[in-house]
């Protein structure tokens, strides 16, 4: 059996193919797009299908349980037959998802057309990682993860006001209308400029050699360590996005508008957190930008806890201000732990992100969950405060663990 090759970075490219980069950007997009584009028209819905709002909102919860399970899928797909066929199967499936979904004629089709469009919209988002691992070595795989993250992380925030608008205007087929000629639009830009990035001899490899990747990739400590750290990493964010509007709304007594505009705050400091990657990860490396982003998640979450309890009456400003710190904390270390996880072994760089995609999210939606849970019949916002500082730690302890003590060859 053939063995693999002593540097298994590819060389890094001289100059940075920005029409390709764009490309990614969309694809990556996609999937983020279409799940929070659907939310405005819930209400809509609930009446035109004479349902419950908890049916309704399975489009929502199940889409995300599609994107999750798609990834450990398709990124083995990807590393076994190319990342081009994959993609464009996807992107082509989510099209054409979209437009059944504009036909729906009960809430049950509505949300199988609605799960099947995250198969195929989650595509971009897997493999536009494993793409980019393909061009570059770790550390500026890091850098282009995060350029690309810094700019795809604007599409989530302005997808529920298209969707307002267009559920307003026209109802809520228009979105559907409006996501099929989105997918299907990227999916005739990538046949026309997508490149097959994954080398032939790996896609024609044994079966032999190529299951033994898996394994390899399965039995390493290090890259679960980065695994860990992306799920860890991001749960502060998911605790604070499950725990959030409760406390806003609900025990505060602000309306859900100035809990919107209040949001807006850690995602302009989880953009500016991806923004410092793209320009310092060649110069620094990803493991000092992992501590970097793990010690101001810390620092912002003990932060929230003191200054909530020094500043009765500011709550919104105390809960919501130190999250620029904790979003920037996030910005560092998601790109780099990804790019980490994708480098431990390049052969299988699809099945790595996929993996890392699906642990990620597994722990994000537990965080969301759990924040749900302490909260209840608590009448502060300190139980969900403390939760984040605890993923904010686990997440150190996961690095210091699995990485800092295996360290892998560079």
């Amino acid at each position: 059996m053939a063995t693999a090759p002593a540097n298994l970075d590819r060389p890094v490219k001289r100059r940075t193919p920005w029409r390709l980069l764009t490309l990614l950007i969309a694809m990556t997009g996609v999937s983020s797009l279409s799940l929070n584009i659907l939310v405005p028209a819930i209400p809509s819905m609930v009446a035109r299908f004479a349902t419950e709002p908890s049916n309704v909102q399975l489009t929502v919860s199940l889409y995300l349980t599609g994107l999750a399970v798609a990834q450990l899928l398709f990124g083995p797909l990807s590393d076994r037959f190319g990342r081009r066929p994959v993609v464009l199967t996807g992107l082509a499936l989510a099209s054409v998802a979209s437009t059944f979904a504009i036909f729906a004629s009960t809430i049950a089709s509505l949300v199988a057309w609605r799960v099947t469009q995250s198969l195929g919209a989650s595509t971009g988002q897997v493999i536009g990682r494993a793409i980019i691992r393909d061009l570059y070595e770790r550390d500026r795989a890091a850098s282009m993860i995060g350029l690309v993250t810094s700019v795809v992380v604007l599409m989530p925030m302005a997808a529920p006001l298209i969707g307002g608008i267009l559920d307003t205007l026209f109802g809520w087929e228009s979105i559907f209308i409006f996501s099929a000629c989105l997918a299907g639009g990227i999916f005739v830009w990538a046949v026309i400029a997508l490149p097959e990035t994954r080398a032939k001899a790996d896609m024609h490899g044994s079966r032999s050699q190529f299951a033994s990747d898996l394994r390899a990739l399965a039995a390493n400590p290090v890259f679960f360590g980065y695994a860990l750290c992306a799920g860890f990493g991001s749960a502060p964010f998911f605790s604070f996005l499950g725990g959030a509007p409760y406390v806003a709304v609900t025990m505060l007594g602000r309306t859900s508008a100035e809990y919107g505009a209040w949001f807006f705050l850690p995602s302009i400091g989880f953009m500016s957190g991806n923004f410092l990657v793209s320009r310092l990860t060649v110069r620094f490396g990803i493991d000092v930008l992992i501590w970097w982003g793990i010690a101001l998640t810390i620092i912002g979450c003990l932060a929230s806890v003191a200054l909530y309890v020094a500043l009765p009456g500011w709550e919104m400003a105390t809960i919501f201000l130190p999250q620029i710190v904790v979003g920037v904390g996030n910005g560092l270390l998601l790109p780099t732990a990804v790019a980490g996880a994708v480098s431990i072994r390049p052969q299988v760089a699809g099945t790595a992100s996929g993996m890392t995609g699906f642990i990620q999210m597994l722990i994000g939606a537990a965080g969301a969950q759990l924040s749900g849970h302490v909260l209840a019949g608590a009448s502060t916002a300190m139980p969900m405060l403390l939760l984040m500082l605890v993923f904010g730690i686990a997440t150190g302890g996961a690095v210091f663990t699995l990485i800092t003590r295996h360290p892998a060859p560079r």
